[in-house]
């Protein structure tokens, strides 16, 4: 897999970094998320007419049709701005499972409103005490005698749950976790969304006698495999959060004077901002490798690839987001400053799709495999 920006990459970074100089600065981010739960209709149809959302779906649905090397381009970038849109939830783990696992008639159906922006899917697989384990769903699913699906129970913790048009949701059906698409105006849905600590939302959703498509029975399968989509690409955000961060970092100590010098000047804090830059180089190095791993037959290797980038970046992304607090010194602590935005964020990397705990454990029985 080759990871030299290709003339149509740059193209499009370039885009987008022009794009979130001028309509997403700092304060536009901050009042997103404060005014309108961190999804603008505004911003993500401009992202949609940019290619974001319909990057990974296939051509024949009206999309880009392209890979997970230039999805990490793509969320590398967006990770410096701290875009809050669904991009990852709608625009790269929802077009996985479905061109995956789903019928044909469901792609034919979903996919080009995907691709256009039109329809944000977000991921309720989540429940109290599963403690990201997906297997662990009490959620049920029932066939009516019209052939019908319903879906009864609770999901937690869904990303950008509140901004989405539709859920893929997973319940046991006939002893096995299948995967289902509810509306967001189904009867018998409850969306309670909330703020999460990164600026971002999360809703809870309630399903009682919720009517539901069926996506697939392969649930397990289908959600692992569009988890690791969406573990790649926030590996790759999460590289580019910790490279702006670093810039802004360095901004500060070529600015902020203490006897009578400019504490860049300061060996000690060259030091540190070297180690701030290796961890960095480290995490973008793990996203490649997670992005290379997807592409993998062996779902064995795609496994050890993911998850060892997932734990390697939550590393790096936490030394990374600590040191920039700390060099800003007491300014770190303040809201004032977009430092904190983006210690949050990357203090949010852990958490996301699985901590740490979870990838080592499946990293070790991806080897022992």
């Amino acid at each position: 897999m080759d990871f030299t920006y290709s003339e149509e990459q740059q193209m499009l970074t370039d885009s987008l970094r022009r794009f979130v100089s001028t309509e997403y600065t700092f304060d536009t981010r901050r009042r997103n998320a404060r005014e309108h739960g961190s999804f603008d209709p505004h911003i993500w149809s401009a992202l949609s007419e940019m290619g974001v959302a319909g990057l990974s779906v296939p051509a024949e649905h009206g999309g880009f049709g392209e890979g997970p090397a230039t999805q990490a381009v793509v969320q590398r970038e967006l990770g410096r701005a701290l875009v809050q849109e669904p991009v990852i939830p709608g625009g790269v783990i929802a077009p996985a499972i479905l061109r995956g696992f789903a019928p044909p008639e469901m792609q034919a159906a979903c996919l080009p409103a995907v691709a256009s922006g039109e329809t944000i899917f977000a991921i309720a697989y989540l429940e109290p005490g599963t403690r990201y384990r997906a297997e662990a769903a009490r959620a049920q699913a029932r066939r009516e005698a019209s052939g019908a699906y319903v879906l009864s129970g609770a999901k937690s913790a869904v990303w950008h749950g509140a901004a989405a048009h539709a859920y893929i949701v997973s319940a046991w059906l006939d002893g096995a976790l299948a995967l289902f698409v509810v509306q967001r105006d189904a009867p018998g849905l409850t969306v309670a969304g909330y703020p999460t600590i990164d600026r971002l939302a999360g809703a809870d959703l309630t399903l009682a006698d919720t009517p539901a498509t069926l996506l697939t029975v392969q649930g397990l399968e289908a959600l692992e495999l569009g988890l690791d989509h969406g573990i790649a690409a926030q590996c790759a955000a999460a590289a580019g959060a910790m490279e702006r961060l670093i810039e802004i970092t360095a901004e500060y100590l070529d600015t902020r004077r203490q006897f009578g010098k400019p504490l860049a000047s300061f060996q000690a804090l060259q030091h540190r901002v070297a180690e701030m830059v290796m961890q960095k180089e480290l995490a973008l190095s793990m996203a490649y490798v997670a992005a290379q791993g997807l592409d993998a037959a062996d779902v064995a290797e795609r496994r050890r690839k993911v998850s060892a980038a997932k734990v390697v970046t939550a590393r790096a992304a936490r030394f990374v987001g600590q040191q920039a607090v700390q060099l800003h010194g007491g300014m770190g602590m303040t809201d004032e400053l977009e430092v904190g935005d983006y210690f949050k964020a990357l203090a949010m990397a852990d958490v996301l799709l699985g901590d740490s705990d979870l990838h080592l454990e499946r990293y070790t029985a991806a080897m022992a495999a």
